[in-house]
């Protein structure tokens, strides 16, 4: 079947896509296709399936069906100007990104003991990445590396709150989904830490062309998006409803730090003793 995407929505700008991007597209859409369908095939089946671990690969499938549908297309671009020329540049990721990126960290980040309001906060700088990429593509002067500087700050932060602020807080569940989460969160650490080179190539100095953007952004798509939650989903269906339960946004004593002992120079209290009335009785 030839592929008239092109001939049907033309490309813009000096630096485009070619059918070679396109049919490359197409054929990531169809691993997105292929994946969401199996995701709501499992959740389905899954017993537990009204919790969030097994909504959020239907979610974020979906969304990333629909981007990689109008990029295959040549559709959700911007013409900008670049070193060299004018360029396309696809605003249509980005909102796949801005939906899809919190919701991968929310899935990790649950089953962690962190507040909401931590949770939150994680969720925000994930925000401040994507945005701060938009809008450099989207400048077409050398102020665009400000924006760069922000993302890269914000994705550093990310980490910290990843694998170091959630230490402050136990693991609501067993052992198992601890070093599934370490797993999985340098999985994602690494992935997410690729896109900025991308970037700085493609819509950052214009260095590789859109057609080679699209095949470098395709391959971690497809690493960050489908093969990420096929580990995630294997991680999640050897779950008891009691781990799903304590996972919970909405769980009892989420954000409750470690317990730290006694203060120093006094003694625990014995098990069963009763602690004195502050006031005294007579």
């Amino acid at each position: 079947m030839v592929n008239k995407a092109l001939s049907n929505n033309p490309p813009a700008g000096n630096f485009h896509i070619t059918t070679h991007a396109s049919d490359w597209l197409w054929a990531v859409f169809a691993i997105m296709l292929l994946s969401l369908l199996i995701s709501l095939f499992w959740t389905g089946l899954g017993r537990h399936r009204n919790r969030i671990p097994y909504q959020i690969p239907v979610v974020v499938l979906t969304v990333s069906t629909i981007a990689y549908f109008s990029m295959a297309s040549d559709l959700g671009f911007a013409v900008i100007s670049n070193r060299g020329g004018t360029r396309q540049v696809w605003y249509v990721r980005y909102i796949q990104w801005f939906i899809n990126a919190p919701l991968i960290l929310l899935g990790l980040l649950i089953f962690t003991n962190m507040t909401v309001s931590d949770i939150l906060t994680t969720l925000f700088f994930s925000w401040v990445v994507v945005v701060s990429g938009l809008v450099g593509a989207l400048v077409a002067s050398s102020y665009k590396w400000g924006y760069y500087a922000f993302g890269l700050a914000a994705l550093f932060y990310l980490w910290y709150r990843l694998f170091a602020h959630s230490l402050r807080y136990p693991f609501r569940v067993g052992q198992n989904v601890r070093s599934g989460y370490w797993g999985l969160g340098a999985y994602v650490a690494f992935i997410w830490t690729l896109y900025p080179i991308c970037w700085g190539l493609s819509e950052g100095s214009n260095t590789i062309s859109p057609t080679s953007e699209m095949v470098f952004y395709g391959i971690l798509d497809i690493i960050a998006g489908p093969l990420f939650l096929l580990f995630y989903m294997l991680r999640v269906s050897t779950l008891q409803s009691a781990d799903l339960g304590a996972a919970s946004l909405s769980a009892a004593n989420r954000g409750e730090v470690e317990p730290k002992g006694p203060a120093p120079g006094t003694a625990a209290p014995a098990p069963g003793a009763s602690q004195a009335p502050a006031g005294g009785g007579a």
